[in-house]
């Protein structure tokens, strides 16, 4: 199901593809060094791989929040890794103005959850000619994303994904309902389960988001299960220092311990029927 995402390396595995990153550019180094890591990985388990990052963070939920290093910088930071890599890479993008110059750098545009239902920047995202990653809002079941796929499509591109990331429950969590993966992979596009943020804790009194990083295995495990196309994580070297979304975060060194679980489970479901 992932053939058109440009420039990705195909296994014959069977395996899913994997888009993972830091939440946001800090700087080239932590950004090349988690791209090199993973991508190493990613070779190793024969993981079709997508690098990413956030350039910028549009949505905080504190004004003096980190929102990132400045958009050209960060932006360039993106397209030298899937250079460097022969990687694509991925990137949010937050308006109808935005998707044209995001475009220029970054392979997929990513519609981040609580942007998923504005149909300006569909649109405009899809007329781009990228690959669209929509992540699925919060406050919307996976048989209403058929009506978002229906938007980008309108403008003649195809390359769409969809992506999980739980469901409000309650005014500081979020709960996973894996009925959404099968009820959006009828709309035939691939369907892409977003652990670490599945796993967030938002709307804190300290105006931080919490999270239960301890559950990402157990999610992952459940999204293989149900039969998701995709894995997205994100990850960092020292989680607990990164300037974005640090309590939910996978720890970098604990990533492929996690993959090789995960390849391992997904070939026993596919030799099982």
């Amino acid at each position: 199901m992932i053939d058109f995402i440009p420039k990705i390396h195909h296994s014959n595995s069977g395996n899913f593809f994997l888009m993972a990153g830091p939440c946001v550019i800090e700087g080239e180094k932590m950004a090349f060094a988690i791209a090199e890591k993973i991508a190493e990985l990613s070779e190793k388990y024969e993981i079709p791989y997508i690098f990413k990052a956030s350039y910028k963070k549009a949505n905080r939920s504190r004004l003096d929040s980190f929102t990132g290093i400045g958009d050209e910088k960060a932006l360039k930071i993106l397209r030298r890794i899937s250079v460097e890599f022969n990687i694509p890479v991925v990137t949010d993008v937050h308006s109808a103005m935005e998707a044209d110059i995001t475009a220029e750098y970054v392979d997929v545009l990513q519609i981040p959850a609580f942007l998923c239902r504005q149909t300006e920047l569909l649109l405009a995202a899809g007329k781009t000619g990228k690959t669209v990653n929509i992540k699925k809002g919060q406050f919307l079941s996976g048989a209403s994303m058929r009506f978002v796929v229906d938007k980008v499509r309108s403008t003649g591109n195809n390359k769409i994904m969809l992506t999980e990331r739980g469901n409000m429950f309650g005014y500081s969590d979020l709960v996973v309902d894996f009925r959404n993966i099968p009820e959006m992979q009828k709309t035939g596009v691939p369907v892409i389960l977003d652990i670490t943020h599945a796993l967030q804790q938002p709307n804190q009194s300290s105006g931080v988001t919490g999270g239960r990083p301890h559950l990402i295995e157990t999610i992952a495990k459940a999204g293989i299960a149900s039969g998701v196309d995709g894995i997205f994580l994100e990850t960092h070297p020292q989680p607990a220092m990164a300037k974005s979304d640090s309590t939910n975060m996978l720890q970098l060194n604990l990533l492929e311990n996690l993959l090789r679980k995960l390849t391992a489970f997904r070939k026993t479901l596919l030799e099982v029927g």
